[in-house]
């Protein structure tokens, strides 16, 4: 029962804090970067690419992991490309932490910077790989509505 009547409050919070309008598209800052670089690659061998992000100071996302089947995971999703084969997709381990609303219980968050490994296998020349990273960001008061990153990797396979 006290989970529950928990996800109402952090929804109720979430909806407050967040100026929710059902008719159109949430306002305010994301809170997550995406921080990726073109890379070069070997053709036609295993290979990581290397997708960086950063959450805002003060903020959190859950893990790719997260604790409860409630919370909402982090997941970065690619969209096949021409030449460039993705092989499997890496997610570091979160970090454990408490938060004053419930310091009993901790959570799988990612803080700061963090990293997603990529594994391809790529065709000689250029490829974009195109994704969504898809996350909720928090702080030590409200939860804010999931939100999808756009990430687009330039990649040189030579």
């Amino acid at each position: 029962m006290r989970r529950w009547y928990c996800a109402v409050l952090l929804v109720a919070t979430c909806a407050a804090s967040a100026q929710i309008n059902l008719n159109g598209p949430v306002r305010g800052k994301d809170h997550v970067v995406s921080l990726v670089e073109p890379q070069t690659v070997p053709a036609g061998k295993a290979a990581t690419v290397e997708v960086r992000f950063r959450v805002d100071s003060g903020f959190h996302i859950n893990s790719h992991t997260p604790k409860s089947e409630l919370l909402i995971p982090t997941q970065l999703t690619l969209q096949p490309a021409s030449g460039l084969k993705v092989d499997m997709i890496d997610y570091p381990a979160g970090s454990m932490y408490s938060f004053s609303f419930d310091p009993k219980e901790k959570l799988d968050v990612y803080t700061g910077e963090f990293r997603v490994m990529v594994h391809v296998t790529a065709k000689a020349g250029g490829a974009t790989l195109n994704g969504m990273l898809r996350y909720q960001a928090c702080d030590n008061a409200a939860c804010y509505p999931p939100r999808s990153l756009p990430v687009q990797v330039l990649i040189t396979a030579k």
